[in-house]
């Protein structure tokens, strides 16, 4: 697909590099986002990459928009994966799946499911073409994901398994979203993990509930001392399966202001992953664990 560039008002420029998400496209994104910003354009606002896309905020008395479409054509032209490199976070996950909370709301929303007559981790087992929904639970936290967009809602991570494309679990959205998604929700949808920051609405498919939060506005914990949300774009992150007692110790940990992530700072190349992302995530998750 050509790129497409588009106005958005007075001060949008829009950008699609392409339709699908790949893991080379968001690489390119982040690696033409992080040199304009580098370039430090007069004018510009705000940078905001996204999955296979970005968008830009200018002042157009600074600068005239077709002038930043043709900087932004040129970056298009110039800017090369090769020696991008991405400084990044492994980050341990812990998810307790089909928590009593999700699964309440999933099961008070089957009106708006595909399938009424089963849970989100049982229709999304069957769709992807796993026996059991434990197996979909093993494929989910088998390896890492990529936070290769930040947004929606402030923190929300939207997460890309970093596996062969054929490996990639997908399901769709409800068929009318719910009014209701309780805080720290896991979900589902198209080909991306999240997590919900905070209390509201939702869409995906519902599997179980973060232990720890993602996004805390009175900044208590060490983990969210230089901002209230927590994920950033790159990081990497292992959802791991906990039992209902560890889930408990979490929570406690998080109340009395004592819980910290397990984190390993971590520095890699697009070419690492797209060569061999098996390997690569058997190397990110050896490290996380070391």
């Amino acid at each position: 697909m050509v790129p497409r560039y588009e106005y958005g008002g007075d001060e949008f420029i829009f950008v699609e590099l392409a339709e699908e998400m790949s893991l080379e496209v968001n690489f390119q994104a982040m690696a033409i986002t992080k040199q304009l910003k580098e370039d430090n354009v007069p004018g510009i606002v705000d940078i905001c990459p996204s999955n296979a896309s970005y968008m830009i905020r200018f002042k157009p008395e600074e600068i005239h928009p077709d002038d930043l479409i043709s900087k932004l054509k040129e970056l298009e032209k110039t800017v090369s994966l090769e020696g991008f490199e991405i400084k990044s976070r492994i980050v341990d996950m812990p998810i307790l799946f089909e928590d009593p909370w999700t699964h309440e709301t999933v099961m008070n929303n089957r009106d708006r499911h595909q399938d009424p007559n089963s849970t989100d981790l049982e229709y999304a087992a069957r769709i992807n073409g796993f026996d059991s929904k434990e197996d979909l639970i093993q494929a989910i936290t088998d390896y890492p994901y990529i936070a290769s967009m930040i947004g929606f809602v402030p923190g929300l991570p939207w997460c890309y398994q970093m596996v062969p494309r054929e490996q990639q679990i997908e399901v769709p959205k409800y068929v009318r979203p719910r009014t209701f998604t309780s805080e720290r929700a896991f979900g589902f949808g198209g080909a991306f993990a999240v997590i919900y920051p905070v209390q509201g609405a939702g869409g995906y498919q519902l599997f179980g509930t973060a232990a720890a939060p993602i996004f805390e506005n009175e900044q208590r914990l060490h983990d969210f001392k230089d901002s209230m949300t927590f994920p950033r774009q790159g990081d990497l992150l292992r959802f791991r399966s906990i039992t209902m007692d560890e889930y408990k110790k979490i929570r406690k940990e998080v109340e009395d202001g004592t819980f910290r992530y397990l984190i390993k700072e971590f520095t890699f190349t697009p070419q690492q992953v797209l060569e061999n992302p098996k390997a690569f995530s058997d190397d990110v998750l050896g490290r996380l664990y070391a």
